[in-house]
């Protein structure tokens, strides 16, 4: 089962309020997805993850199919049992991943040649094989395998490969044989020109996805130009299905999603800076290494009633980073993740209550944006 419900659109530009339903939950919109690529978003737990509000993960197909392998999940009885969490799980096509393997793959119709990050084995792709792992892996919504283009390209190398995207992506629809349980989405492609973006977005919308994901951005453009091209494709997608942005995790482009009608991100961001010793903080981002930290007996957001900013100070977590002690990295990640969803949810509430723009420079002034 899933379902959209537009609960309610913002009076002061294109932000929504929405609902997604599945077999595994609901999932209030808009949503911030944390990323469990590995079948695990690191350093967490599941129960760790629903504490701070976690209401959907993401798995990454390319990954796990690598490793542990099909048979594992397989025989683990999907991938909700095999790492323990019960609530939605959105998988990747594996197509970001292949394709960021710029040296070691090669692309034809019928699928990407690559060689495994791992040992350099030889690995084959096709649209019709991505379904067939994400359909193992039982997650609720799929995406359909495409090309991710990089940033710059040129208007010919795009075209072609925004025209093999939708060719795909019907494919991937033809070969999906567990539609009940999965919702599979079409990912908008083309690049940084309005034109392939329009007709990518049209030709997808009359395949008649669950959803659509607008891919390509977040990949080194200005964030102007990311904002001009979600301005001009939202109009041409269907107001009563979720619209998903694809790699968006810094509350800039959360909040600039948001305003233009994406319901749903998510990015490896928040868990990797953490991991590197960089919080979130109400008044801007904080590195907990920095030596002024070493005496400073405050959490590290006055405003935050996350589990580390309730227990711990600032001097203490830098303590853990400079002796690397695990627990540093764990208390910085649920710090981020918690941050994160607790602005999603101010997000939702302000939405509801017509204050987004409000919300948003308040924010902007807080943290230093422009």
């Amino acid at each position: 089962m899933f379902k959209y419900e537009l609960i309610k659109k913002s009076n002061e530009c294109n932000a929504r309020l929405g609902k997604i339903y599945t077999d595994h939950g609901e999932i209030e919109t808009p949503i911030f997805m944390p990323v469990g690529t590995r079948a695990t978003v690191k350093t967490m737990t599941p129960d760790e993850l629903k504490d701070i509000g976690s209401q959907i993960i993401l798995g990454n197909t390319y990954h796990l199919y690598l490793r542990p392998g099909m048979d594992i999940i397989k025989k683990a009885g999907g991938l909700h049992k095999f790492m323990n969490w019960d609530l939605p799980i959105l998988t990747d096509s594996g197509g970001f991943q292949v394709f960021s393997l710029a040296n070691n793959r090669k692309i034809y119709e019928d699928g990407v040649e690559f060689r495994s990050h791992i040992d350099g084995s030889k690995q084959f792709i096709s649209p019709e094989i991505s379904i067939d792992i994400q359909n193992t892996l039982g997650s609720d919504i799929m995406m359909s395998f495409d090309e991710c283009a990089p940033y710059p390209a040129d208007y010919d190398y795009i075209k072609n490969s925004m025209e093999r995207t939708t060719r795909w992506a019907k494919r991937c629809k033809d070969h999906h044989k567990n539609t009940d349980k999965q919702a599979l989405f079409g990912i908008v492609q083309g690049g940084m020109y309005k034109d392939l973006r329009e007709r990518s977005a049209r030709d997808l919308v009359d395949l008649d996805f669950p959803g659509y994901s607008i891919g390509g951005l977040s990949v080194g453009e200005p964030l102007e130009l990311m904002n001009e091209m979600l301005d001009h494709t939202i109009q041409f997608l269907p107001e009563d299905k979720p619209r998903y942005n694809m790699g968006i995790g810094s509350p800039n482009y959360i909040f600039e999603s948001v305003e233009r009608g994406i319901d749903m991100m998510d990015c490896v961001l928040p868990t990797r800076i953490a991991r590197n010793g960089t919080v979130f903080t109400s008044d801007g981002r904080l590195v907990i290494k920095n030596a002024r930290y070493k005496e400073d007996f405050s959490p590290l957001d006055h405003n935050c009633d996350c589990y580390t900013c309730k227990n711990y100070t600032r001097a203490y977590i830098r303590h853990l980073f400079n002796v690397d002690e695990i627990l540093g990295l764990r208390l910085a990640t649920i710090h981020n993740l918690y941050f994160l969803i607790e602005l999603m949810e101010k997000i939702r509430e302000s939405i509801k209550n017509d204050n987004f723009k409000s919300l948003k420079d308040d924010f902007y002034k807080k943290y230093g944006y422009n």
